[in-house]
């Protein structure tokens, strides 16, 4: 069996591992004030072309998600989300639990607009109802598409107009930015966003997210709110040495780019067959609409998930490529999907 379920199935890159293994017997401080976070923050710092930005490795991306949104917002304040958004579906109503509402709006594409935030904020309009105060996107989205530089700009103008909170998951960072279909730097995000988040785990890591926060409103004991929400690692350093790792020699990019190329492998065949997609994907998620005998048959070999039912006799699978998928296992998934 052959996993195309998730981009996190392996371990990490072995510069990483190597790294950690050189750096173990070496003594540190701990909670991430030791001489790697400093120096992986210096090394993200250059990477943005920014000195005036507070940076925490945290982690996973539901805990920044948790920890940022319940720091930024007071208790009557809630969270805008699409309605396929990560904090809405996949974290067990964390942001919830922690007394912050998250308005979900319909979204075709998994992206938001400010069309869509106005919506919003004229039906929220007292105080017998939340607050709207963040607004929460995802790059790339839980849908595989992206946002590019006019459509953050304005979103994040409407988000200052109207005194909101821009706040981007950047879980999947990394396949966004190498999107041939991308007109944004990683440098730009620092002037597009109130807050936002490079992922690792699903791009080489063996976990952990590095945090930018831009805003100075927000910076504020910060490492507080790390702490109370139990994401301050005693051995930090294993962050900030992951973090080094990543952004030396463009590893980071490359490793992105691999699983864009290997999604793009497998969408382009998909379409060559006349099969639907529930979107045109630009990144390392794909979702195509297949019979369910063909799904039942390719299940044989390989593993993926079942996004939702298409209609009674098709069915809407995701598809996810990594940093370290196979070209070899991919050109046999297209083999054996041309057989059925």
């Amino acid at each position: 069996m052959y996993s195309f379920t998730n981009d996190y199935s392996e371990g990490a890159h072995e510069n990483i591992l190597n790294a950690l293994m050189e750096s173990n017997l070496k003594q540190s401080s701990g909670y991430g004030l030791d001489e790697y976070c400093e120096k992986a923050k210096d090394i993200l710092k250059n990477v943005l072309k920014n000195d005036d930005i507070d940076i925490h490795f945290i982690p996973g991306g539901t805990q920044v998600n948790l920890i940022c949104i319940s720091s930024f917002l007071r208790q009557h304040e809630a969270a805008i989300a699409a309605n396929t958004g990560h904090i809405a579906v996949h974290e067990t109503g964390a942001i919830e639990a922690c007394g912050h509402k998250v308005i979900t709006v319909n979204s075709n594409d998994g992206k938001l607009n400010k069309e869509m935030i106005k919506n919003i904020l004229k039906i929220h309009n007292d105080e017998h109802m939340v607050k709207p105060k963040l607004v929460y996107i995802s790059n790339s989205t839980e849908i595989g598409t992206i946002y590019n530089k006019k459509e953050l700009s304005d979103l994040y103008s409407f988000c200052k107009e109207n005194n909101l909170i821009l706040f981007i998951d950047g879980a999947r960072m990394g396949s966004a930015i190498t999107s041939k279909e991308n007109d944004l730097l990683l440098s730009d995000l620092v002037n597009l966003c109130d807050a936002f988040y490079i992922g690792g785990t699903k791009n080489g890591a063996l976990f952990g997210e590095a945090l930018i926060i831009c805003n100075d409103n927000l910076k504020e004991d910060f490492r507080y709110n790390i702490k109370q929400k139990g994401a301050l690692l005693a051995k930090g350093r294993l962050l900030g040495i992951q973090f080094i790792e990543l952004f030396k020699d463009d590893l980071f990019f490359d490793l992105a780019k691999h699983a864009n190329d290997m999604a793009s492998l497998i969408q382009d065949e998909l379409i060559n067959q006349g099969y639907k997609l529930l979107i045109k994907s630009p990144t390392n998620q794909i979702f195509p609409i297949l019979p369910n005998k063909s799904i039942e048959k390719l299940r044989d070999k390989y593993t993926f998930n079942t996004w939702e039912e298409y209609d009674e006799n098709h069915t809407i699978i995701r598809l996810v490529t990594s940093w370290a998928t196979d070209k070899n296992k991919v050109i046999s998934f297209i083999e054996d999907l041309k057989q059925i």
